[in-house]
């Protein structure tokens, strides 16, 4: 009995290590660049149930991405054609991956003082020759998306198959960075920093994107609205 508890503590006690080796190195490259690559950087299970999860999904659980928030959301396939589905904490693996956010969001504000307060995330489903042409998640001074966080599920993606993120360090920068899609790959990047964009594939990408945001709610106003 005590060897099997023993044996479950070194596992946790693993598992916290690496995950604050890993917290870091994002905050390292954050904090001297804006933005952090990470591959093979979510824990194993935690990428597997997720992958299960939104394989099991039915296709009327996503529905076409927009662009703008509140009134002026709308949706533009000249923008963008991918498909969303808004995750929640209220299945297991959900939990898991707003558990692993909520502690990576912990671990910056420690480091990096950013005052993040909340996180929101969705599935993005993109079908073969899906994109979402260049754009920037936040606009400056209006202090609603801070972080821009993207995990890939595609186990077996081929350098051939397409659907690189095009990460530009500038509006001026025309040839940006390229990362393959590859399952358990994380990227980090302040999103009022770097223009990007998601280059059409020869078959279904799929991800997850989501948003740290801070506190922006005032006497009238509620943030995050959703």
């Amino acid at each position: 009995m005590n060897v099997l508890l023993d044996e479950r503590l070194s596992v946790h006690s693993d598992r916290e290590r690496v995950f604050e080796q890993r917290a870091e190195r994002i905050c390292d490259d954050l904090q001297y660049q804006g933005y952090s690559i990470q591959p093979a950087c979510l824990p194993v299970d935690i990428l597997t149930a997720l992958q299960e999860q939104v394989r099991t999904l039915d296709a009327n659980e996503f529905f076409r991405a927009g662009i703008g928030r509140n009134t002026q959301h709308h949706t533009n396939d000249f923008v963008r054609s991918d498909k969303v589905c808004w995750m929640t904490g209220e299945t297991p693996t959900g939990k898991a991956w707003l558990d692993w956010a909520e502690a990576l969001r912990v671990a910056i504000n420690r480091r990096l003082f950013m005052g993040l307060f909340s996180f929101e995330s969705h599935y993005a489903w993109y079908q073969a020759g899906a994109y979402y042409k260049r754009h920037y998640d936040a606009f400056r001074g209006q202090t609603n998306r801070v972080l821009s966080v993207v995990v890939y599920l595609n186990s077996d993606w081929a350098a051939d198959d397409g659907g690189e993120l095009v990460l530009y360090k500038d509006a001026e920068d025309r040839e940006g960075l390229r990362v393959t899609p590859l399952a358990g790959t994380l990227v980090v990047f302040l999103s009022e920093e770097f223009p990007h964009e998601v280059l059409p594939a020869k078959r279904d990408r799929l991800s997850i994107a989501g948003w740290y945001r801070v506190n922006a709610s005032s006497s009238d106003t509620l943030d995050p609205p959703r």
